[in-house]
């Protein structure tokens, strides 16, 4: 999972101090932008499903795709949190790696791989694949690197990836999982046109987020997403909609596959 450097951004205020933190953030509804501000934000519009304007939530980076925020990404300081022992109850891991139906042979592309909570349990799924695991961050890598040898793993190849190209060979993965770290990708549409290039024609594309249409679960709204709007953004990178798994008791688990 991409990391936050804040990891209490993740969860919900009680309400009193949410209600004191938005009248705190958010300016009057009366109020208006400077003509020039207004001018530089809309030349920022692109027919790519970018826009660029104030953050309507402080825990985005005022960039929206397809009219959902982008949310701040994790940072390597939050790593103690992706391996918390809580996790595996509390987000249902076991039921999801189930769900997965890794075969042996499967090459596995782990995406904000992390320190690797998930990468290195797949990759004794995969004995006879490989576990590429994906990060951004520079310190993760290093994090899987020493895990790796501890663990014992070599089948796992980290990756250091940009924010547009996660460095995948072209048709060349049987799953790639992306774990509550899509939300924060801040150029979805070039990641994922990516992502899809590197799927074999077979390849599923395993994503993992937070269910927005479930008030109940503890989180903020902009580190959730719902399946509506996973499917407009896949679709427009050419990623067919397959199934929505929801046995996992906070998250959609949801396959998609090449189009063509």
């Amino acid at each position: 999972m991409h990391t936050v450097s804040l990891i209490f951004s993740w969860v919900i205020l009680p309400a009193a101090l949410l209600l004191h933190a938005t009248s705190c953030t958010q300016p009057p509804t009366e109020s208006r932008l400077p003509l020039e501000t207004e001018k530089r934000l809309n030349a920022s519009r692109d027919t790519s499903g970018y826009e660029i304007k104030p953050p309507a939530d402080p825990n985005g980076i005022g960039k929206y795709y397809m009219g959902r925020q982008i949310a701040h990404v994790m940072g390597h300081e939050g790593a103690g949190w992706l391996e918390r022992d809580d996790r595996q109850q509390e987000e249902g891991t076991d039921i999801l790696l189930r769900e997965l139906k890794l075969k042996p042979t499967d090459v596995v592309a782990d995406i904000g791989a992390g320190t690797g909570f998930f990468t290195f349990q797949m990759s004794q799924l995969v004995p006879q694949g490989k576990v590429l695991a994906v990060d951004i961050q520079p310190e993760m890598i290093a994090y899987l690197k020493e895990n790796k040898a501890r663990n014992k793993a070599p089948n796992v190849e980290p990756v250091l990836s940009t924010n547009r190209n996660p460095n995948l060979p072209p048709n060349s993965v049987d799953l790639v999982l992306i774990v509550d770290a899509y939300h924060e990708f801040d150029h979805p549409r070039e990641m994922m046109t990516a992502i899809r290039k590197s799927l074999t024609p077979t390849g599923r594309l395993a994503l993992v987020e937070y269910r927005a249409e479930d008030v109940n679960v503890p989180i903020k709204r902009i580190h959730k997403m719902s399946i509506e709007q996973a499917r407009k953004e896949m679709a427009a990178v050419g990623l067919e909609f397959i199934e929505s798994v929801e046995s996992l008791p906070q998250q959609h688990l949801m396959f998609f596959q090449r189009a063509d």
